[in-house]
């Protein structure tokens, strides 16, 4: 089995998209409408904040989770006793950003949550009948000028041969959020688990978005759409030496949401940052 890439600008796209969403918990879009050109320019600049000092003039505030994450305070996979290898910056439009990367990266922000909100109403009108009269409003309203969706700029740094044993820049997990969108990142690594518990990769040509399928809306579709397991690995040979910079943007839905019968949005959520011990 291998991750397909679908053409945004073709016929018949949303169908094939969400099936497979379904099938995977994966898509993967080329052609779509954000720009390669902003993408790029971001990666350019946050690499170059991630190189400097002024990084830890933002760091993050446990009570807003806004700013710079170090890496000796990143991240444990759920079920993992090792932390990632990976430094990263949470932005938020009213959090704190350094004020010559805010344009672009809000930018970003809002074009990135423009087609979240429209993938969001292909997988609602995509999904049967019967799932679809589980979602306790319309997918895109959830997200709505939700304060809650997260963008997250992540530096998985070259490898320096002094890892913890058992280290990778992203142990395998599942995204907490609705769905998660991506643009391929500078760098290959990223893999996803299949059905059969293998371990496929997800193409990375740049200028490709993958998009993903978070717990949260496998909760809403009462397990119809999967949230798969998913991870980056770690560099081999040359590839050790370059940096990865990622730009995964966490569609949040607004905390009142109702997702299910257990569960509004922000119950689940403060469920599971308690369970990864960030809050």
């Amino acid at each position: 089995m291998k991750l397909e890439t679908i053409d945004y600008r073709s016929e018949g796209c949303a169908k094939q998209f969400v099936e497979s969403l379904r099938e995977t918990g994966f898509g993967v879009l080329s052609n779509h409408p954000i720009s390669k050109e902003l993408v790029e320019t971001i990666y350019k600049e946050w690499y170059e904040f991630f190189l400097s000092e002024q990084k830890n003039d933002f760091l993050f505030k446990p009570e807003t989770q806004d700013g710079f994450f170090p890496a000796s305070i990143s991240e444990t996979a759920k079920g993992h006793s090792v932390k990632d290898i990976k430094e990263y910056f949470h932005v938020y439009p009213w959090g704190r950003i350094p004020e010559s990367l805010k344009a672009n990266i809000l930018a970003y922000y809002k074009h990135a949550n423009e087609l979240a909100a429209e993938l969001l109403g292909w997988i609602e009108e995509y999904a049967p009948a019967e799932v679809a009269a589980k979602f306790s409003i319309p997918l895109p309203a959830m997200i709505a000028e939700s304060e809650k969706t997260l963008l997250r700029v992540l530096h998985y740094p070259p490898m320096a041969g002094d890892e913890e044993l058992g280290a990778i820049r992203a142990a395998a997990h599942e995204d907490i959020n609705l769905i998660t969108v991506l643009p391929a990142a500078n760098e290959p690594g990223l893999q996803v688990q299949t059905k059969d518990d293998n371990w496929i990769d997800v193409p990375s040509d740049f200028g490709n978005i993958i998009i993903n399928i978070g717990d949260m809306l496998q909760e809403a579709s009462g397990g119809y759409y999967p949230s798969t397991s998913h991870r980056v690995i770690n560099p081999e040979g040359t590839d050790k030496t370059k940096s990865r910079i990622s730009l995964p943007l966490f569609l949040h839905p607004n905390p009142e949401v109702v997702l299910s019968e257990r569960y509004t949005a922000d119950s689940y959520l403060m469920e599971r940052l308690r369970e990864l011990g960030v809050i």
